[in-house]
């Protein structure tokens, strides 16, 4: 007597073997990546020694001897940080190479034609740290307050000029925001990085800097520089106004850097690159090291990280239709 059924069995058995087989060689290719994975690299699209670069270094040093891989930190500034963005963008993904991103991400995409899209392109890691933007003048500038700055410029309109790390970032568009709550007219002048930019600021070159302040903090200490305004929403610097405080309207405009990947890097991978960062950002030590200069750990990975970012996107975009912002 024959039974039909029987193939049909012999069938789901061997799918059910396929499935398993596949789970192991899934398991087995996140430990031959994490094992055989000697070298990363951290892509930062701006210059070093400003902000982003100060986070990579700090968490690329702190996963190498966690994870006992190899970190490089590679910087490729340029075109209002597209020369580094789209270089990920095009990159293999395999988990070796990570784009440490500020909000420049998201913004270039809605100033000019690019390559990438910033929700599309790229795998969601983790947002690693936020940090206030600040107004800055040389320690040898007359204006003691935002205040003079704003009034200054009232009388000499488009005349002073206000260096930003840009064009495209928070910076960007936190000196338009400025512009159009303090009712000045002042000409940008964009640096690839925040390094060069307060360079020039301390050669007395430009008037003032809209800057992410950990950047600058060492000056500031040192009295190199001061400080007139945070674009933070609540003070984080006690003696220090924040810019809605002077102008007397809704203004915040903070940095957060991130991690993200090329599209398509596997889950796995990604789940393990967000396991490492969040690892590293728990470690008292390079919490202190962060909130030193001036950072706020965050550690938000995955789909939260992913929400943010979508939200950053609708944000962005609105602003810069409304105030008709332009890539310089």
């Amino acid at each position: 007597m024959k039974y039909p059924h029987r193939r049909g069995l012999h069938l789901a058995a061997g799918a059910v073997a396929l499935a398993a087989a596949s789970l192991i060689l899934t398991s087995a290719g996140q430990q031959a990546w994490s094992q055989a994975k000697r070298t990363v690299k951290i892509v930062v699209p701006f210059a070093p020694g400003g902000g982003v670069d100060i986070v990579a270094r700090v968490m690329a040093d702190q996963i190498g001897r966690m994870q006992k891989v190899t970190v490089v930190v590679e910087n490729r500034p340029g075109a209002g940080t597209l020369i580094g963005t789209e270089a990920v963008a095009r990159a293999a993904p395999d988990g070796n190479t990570v784009l440490f991103a500020a909000n420049s991400i998201i913004i270039n995409p809605a100033l000019r034609k690019t390559s990438y899209d910033a929700l599309t392109s790229f795998e969601p890691v983790c947002l690693l740290t936020r940090s206030p933007n600040a107004v800055i003048v040389n320690s040898s500038s007359p204006y003691r307050s935002l205040t003079d700055l704003i009034n200054d410029a009232r009388a000499k309109p488009g005349q002073l000029s206000i260096a930003l790390q840009g064009p495209a970032t928070s910076q960007h568009i936190g000196t338009e925001k400025l512009k159009r709550a303090a009712n000045i007219d002042m000409i940008n002048v964009p640096f690839p990085g925040s390094a060069p930019a307060l360079t020039s600021l301390l050669g007395g070159h430009v008037a003032a800097l809209f800057v992410n302040y950990p950047a600058a903090s060492e000056q500031v200490g040192a009295g190199k520089l001061r400080v007139l305004a945070t674009a933070a929403r609540r003070r984080s610097l006690p003696d220090v106004p924040t810019i809605a405080e002077v102008v007397g309207k809704d203004y915040e405009e903070d940095v957060w850097n991130s991690a993200v990947v090329p599209a398509n890097t596997p889950k796995e991978i990604v789940a393990e690159l967000a396991d490492w960062l969040r690892s590293a950002m728990a470690v008292p030590e390079v919490r202190s090291k962060l909130t030193a200069q001036g950072f706020d750990p965050a550690g938000t990975c995955g789909a939260d990280f992913a929400t943010f970012l979508r939200a950053q996107a609708t944000e962005y975009a609105q602003i810069i239709r409304e105030s008709n912002m332009k890539a310089e």
